[in-house]
Formats: C-alpha cells, sequence, structure tokens
C-alpha cells in the first residue's frame, strides 16, 4: 500500500477536523458567556420585580394615611406602571433597549424618593411598624438592584471580548451573536440630589 497516494488526503482530512473543532470551540464558549448574561439578566429583572411588589405594599401602607399627598403616590404608582411595561428580550439587549429600561426604572427610584422624603412630615406614618420594615425592605432591595446590574455588567464583559476578538469576530455574526449592552448610570446620575422639605 502507497502510504504518499493517502497522505494529502490524511492531511486534510486532520485540517477539516481541525478547523471543525476551532470553529466549534468558538461557538460553543459565545452560548455559555451569552447564557451567563442571560441568567444575569434575570437577576437583574427579579430584583426590580422585588422592588416593584415592596412599592405596591408601601403604596397602599401609605394610602391609610388619610391627609397623605395624593399626587406623591398617584407620581409613584404611574413610575411603576412604566416601569413593568418596559421589559427587554434578553437575547437582544440592545443599548437602546437598555436606556429605554434604565430610564423607566430611574423614575421610579425619583418618585420613589420623593415619597420617602414626603414620609417625613407624616410622625404617625414614620412610626407605623409595616412601613418602617417596608423601607427597610427597599433599602435591601436597592442594593440588591446595585448587585444584580454590577453582576450583569461583569457577565457581559467576558461575553462581549469573546465575540469582538478576532478571529472569534469573524464567525460570531454569522452564529447570530451581538454585542451586549451594558448598564450605565443614568444621565444626570454624576449630579447631587438636590432634596427638599
Amino acid at each position: 500500500m502507497d502510504f504518499k497516494k493517502f497522505l494529502p488526503w490524511i492531511i486534510a482530512i486532520v485540517v477539516i477536523i481541525g478547523i471543525y473543532g476551532w470553529v466549534k470551540g468558538i461557538n460553543n464558549t459565545a452560548v455559555t458567556l451569552n447564557q451567563n448574561v442571560e441568567q444575569s439578566w434575570g437577576d437583574v429583572q427579579t430584583a426590580y420585580q422585588r422592588r416593584n411588589d415592596l412599592i405596591g405594599n408601601l403604596v397602599n401602607t401609605v394610602k391609610g394615611a388619610a391627609d397623605f399627598e395624593k399626587s406623591t403616590l398617584t407620581a409613584v404608582i404611574e413610575a411603576r406602571a412604566k416601569a413593568t411595561s418596559t421589559t427587554i428580550d434578553p437575547t437582544n439587549i440592545t443599548p437602546e433597549k437598555l436606556a429605554e429600561f434604565n430610564k423607566a426604572q430611574s423614575g421610579v427610584s425619583s418618585s420613589l424618593s420623593r415619597l420617602l422624603v414626603t414620609v417625613e412630615r407624616y410622625p404617625d406614618l414614620k412610626a407605623n411598624q409595616n412601613f418602617l420594615k417596608l423601607q427597610d425592605e427597599l433599602a435591601s432591595t436597592e442594593n440588591q438592584i446595585l448587585t444584580a446590574r454590577t453582576r450583569f455588567n461583569e457577565a457581559v464583559k467576558p461575553y462581549n471580548s469573546h465575540i469582538k476578538t478576532f478571529p472569534n469576530s469573524l464567525f460570531a455574526g454569522m452564529f447570530g451573536f451581538k454585542e451586549k449592552a451594558y448598564f450605565n448610570s443614568v444621565e444626570g446620575a454624576d449630579k447631587p440630589v438636590e432634596v427638599k422639605f
């Protein structure tokens, strides 16, 4: 048997298997990293959902104070409704969609801050144990949101790095992998918050 006759075929098969393994590795790593991003996004949504649930309880507790400003409560309720109606498909997290989501959540944070500042003028409400417990839970939830957003950004970084580095970038687009957006601070977050009593 003439080995030289089969050598080009053997080399071609080895090269094809090598290229297949390399491309498969690029794809499988991107899939794994994408799953990490989607899981992190789920954690972000869970933290925001917890806040929205607590806001409903907080609003009901505050409604019990008969002379409480209705406009402040209305602003919180409307912001919460807008935030819960803004959703993002975790497979397609674009900078525009994330900015829209962030803006809606920022509206909730802003109206909630106004509500909590306004409460300072109501000693009976400030002493209400249900209100105090909800206020503590909201503070805890805000920390959970910050942590979830930070972990989301930490999951996005290796995914984006993987699909944007050469030669992975040649195949990532063909496999449908697109760059994911990072959570950024909302516009104006760099300015100090003005509190009025």
